[in-house]
């Protein structure tokens, strides 16, 4: 379902089932609007690769995306801690994306990887020959590489797979060889983390600001 024009859109679901608001802009043709589904969403941005889009809990939160330029950095509306946050995602239609920021939404990825790595949004981009969530495993490795070059001491993600299961050396056999050993390095590297006081700590997507905006 679109919201035709965001601008004063009233609350169309009060007393309904909660929704999940996805604002999308395309860059050509500078088209925006705000649509209420990932599904409607996607058919809209698949393929374009200068197309950015980005979930929110609310439809004010989407609006205010889209008035500040539909920015991947904007500054996060609800406080967050201080700490390295990551999240991978797949709706640009080019295959898996990692992301890594701050609490601010600022990226980070190039502390992990060189500046010609990244793609013009300074995302990962793995293509599709991997899973999803290998590539939140891949970021989750970054984030910590990350917090310990800075000396940040928490990490979080919003993968419940990932951070309670595979980097704790947690995972089953039945996954790609190539998962299984990133599983076992990233455990390594979460302990040595934590032996010198890091945590790894589970956040919603919603709140999350390395969120690529895509489920």
């Amino acid at each position: 379902m679109l919201l035709s024009s965001y601008m004063g859109t009233p609350n169309l679901f009060s007393g309904t089932k909660k929704k999940k608001f996805y604002a999308y802009f395309i860059p050509e043709g500078k088209k925006q609007g705000i649509m209420v589904g990932w599904d409607e969403c996607e058919k809209l941005v698949r393929g374009k690769k200068d197309a950015r889009f980005k979930g929110f809990k609310t439809e004010e939160e989407a609006k205010e995306w889209l008035k500040s330029g539909a920015r991947y950095d904007m500054k996060s509306v609800q406080k967050l801690e201080k700490g390295i946050y990551f999240d991978a995602g797949t709706g640009r239609g080019e295959g898996v994306e990692i992301s890594v920021t701050n609490e601010k939404g600022k990226n980070l990825l190039h502390r992990a990887l060189s500046k010609e790595e990244l793609n013009s949004f300074k995302k990962y981009s793995l293509g599709k020959e991997v899973t999803n969530n290998y590539g939140e495993l891949l970021a989750c490795r970054y984030a910590i590489e990350i917090a310990m070059k800075g000396k940040e001491k928490k990490v979080f993600g919003d993968s419940k797979l990932v951070i309670e299961f595979w980097t704790k050396w947690r995972i089953k056999k039945d996954v790609s060889e190539e998962t299984f050993a990133l599983a076992r390095e990233v455990a390594g590297l979460r302990k040595e983390f934590e032996m010198k006081g890091g945590e790894v700590l589970r956040i919603s997507g919603d709140n999350n600001p390395a969120d690529l905006g895509f489920h």
